[in-house]
């Protein structure tokens, strides 16, 4: 192993070793927070109940000494009257009296818990109801003027001798209350003094965790710095690329519609090209046409002209979408039907209405659909309007309520006559029936009420949709 390899392996070891201390440092001080703010909560909930057993001594004491205050009041305001038999003394004593056994409730419910300052209390009580009981009879001998019975009496020294039991026992349980106060006051100092120590330790262990958490953040911030700095030049890079690229593309979308411009151009070109040519052929018929005697073969050549020129009008009048790949129904068939409207002499007096949805065909479904209505058109004008009578043929291509598109042609002519079935015989019904079989149809002629006829076209697979079967 080189020189240079044992360094970099022991500067790795040292490393290494001080990432371990750092983490050690920080699971230490992490542990001591823990444990000191755990300490702190168990100290201040002792606290807290240290601090309520001091003010349930407090409340015994207060009435062991509304005790002793109530029997003195008791007493001498029993004396006053025995002396004077002045009534003013009287009520003294009376309140004297009910006090007395309100604070001996009072001290019963507050050293239920201690059973040795609950006996003394049943102790007090007992002196209590035998000094109570001596200075109501006193009272009541004064008021039943027997004055010198109750004198009497109190010269016995009973009285005195309860009064000064009563006040040695309440003077010694006073006292034990006070030693139980002394002795909770140094429990909460030392709970007091246990819990700046932790306290103390918490902040010393917030201390450690709080600098080491801020060099660690000190050399993430650092490490960040740098990772941005490289990062920044990172992205200079990867824009200069993809500006580069985004050119690149830029040029390529711009060439892209150069070229679907130039096809789309190339196109509308074919299509008027076929469809000029088809316009000559058609021409060309005509002239025939005019050239021949004999009316078979003229009707012949006026069948066949009419229908190129259906097929030249429909690639003339042919507008592709923006995918080049389709068209609007709408606009194409109203095209048609105004070519079919300039061109037919026998129109003259027929007027041609169109309804279409604006539904969206294949280009080579849309110069089928052009041909099957200029051939349903072009027969209504033909046989529906005889010796120029006026009229009106409809044309309607809507859905259904199933969503099949719906191909309607309607006049108001002469209609067909009753020993003729509609659809038969004819070539155009024959190439009607063959254009609608390719879109899954089949052509339905109807003879109207008031005259005419209606043919009704379905085609299922104008939109896409694959036709029906029907084999």
């Amino acid at each position: 192993m080189s020189i240079a390899s044992r360094l970099a392996s022991r500067e790795w070891g040292t490393e290494a070793q001080r990432r371990l201390a750092r983490r050690l440092a920080v699971l230490a001080s992490l542990a001591l927070v823990v444990l000191a703010a755990i300490a702190a909560l168990v100290l201040v909930q002792g606290i807290d109940r240290q601090i309520g057993d001091v003010v349930h001594t407090y409340d015994v004491r207060n009435q062991a000494r509304e005790l002793t205050i109530s029997l003195s009041e008791a007493e001498s305001s029993q004396r006053g009257y025995l002396l004077t038999r002045d009534e003013g003394y009287f009520e003294p004593y009376r309140r004297a009296a009910a006090s007395i056994d309100t604070r001996l409730k009072s001290l019963t419910a507050l050293t239920k818990d201690d059973p040795r300052q609950a006996e003394r209390v049943r102790s007090i009580a007992s002196e209590t109801v035998v000094k109570t009981a001596e200075m109501a009879r006193t009272i009541q001998l004064v008021e039943a003027d027997r004055g010198a019975e109750a004198r009497t009496l109190i010269q016995t020294g009973m009285g005195e001798r309860l009064m000064d039991s009563l006040r040695s026992t309440l003077e010694q349980f006073i006292g034990e209350e006070n030693a139980k106060l002394l002795d909770r006051n140094r429990q909460i100092d030392q709970s007091r003094r246990w819990l700046v120590g932790a306290i103390i330790a918490a902040l010393a262990g917030a201390v450690v965790l709080a600098y080491m958490l801020l060099s660690r953040t000190q050399r993430q911030v650092s490490a960040l710095a740098r990772s941005k700095d490289q990062l920044r030049s990172e992205n200079e890079v990867l824009e200069a690329h993809v500006a580069d690229r985004t050119r690149a593309l830029e040029e390529a979308r711009e060439h892209a519609e150069r070229e679907r411009q130039r096809v789309e151009a190339l196109l509308q070109d074919a299509n008027h090209r076929i469809g000029n040519s088809l316009a000559t052929v058609s021409s060309l018929l005509g002239l025939q046409l005019l050239r021949s005697k004999s009316e078979e073969v003229r009707a012949a050549l006026e069948a066949a002209r009419s229908r190129v020129h259906s097929v030249a009008s429909a690639h003339r009048r042919l507008r592709l979408g923006g995918d080049l790949e389709t068209a609007s129904a709408d606009e194409f068939l109203d095209a048609v039907l105004e070519d079919i409207a300039a061109t037919a002499s026998e129109a003259k007096n027929i007027k041609l209405v169109g309804e279409f949805d604006p539904i969206v065909v294949s280009a080579r479904d849309a110069t089928t659909v052009g041909i099957l209505v200029g051939e349903l058109v072009t027969n209504a004008v033909k046989h529906a309007f005889p010796a120029g009578r006026a009229g009106t043929i409809t044309v309607i291509l809507k859905r259904d309520t199933t969503g099949v598109p719906l191909l309607n042609v309607v006049d108001d002519g002469v209609g067909i006559a009753g020993d003729q079935l509609p659809g038969e015989g004819g070539l155009g019904s024959v190439i009607v029936r063959q254009l609608a079989n390719q879109f899954g149809g089949e052509p339905q002629y109807e003879r109207r009420t008031g005259g005419g006829l209606s043919v009704t076209l379905p085609l299922p697979g104008i939109d896409g949709a694959a036709p029906p079967d029907t084999r």
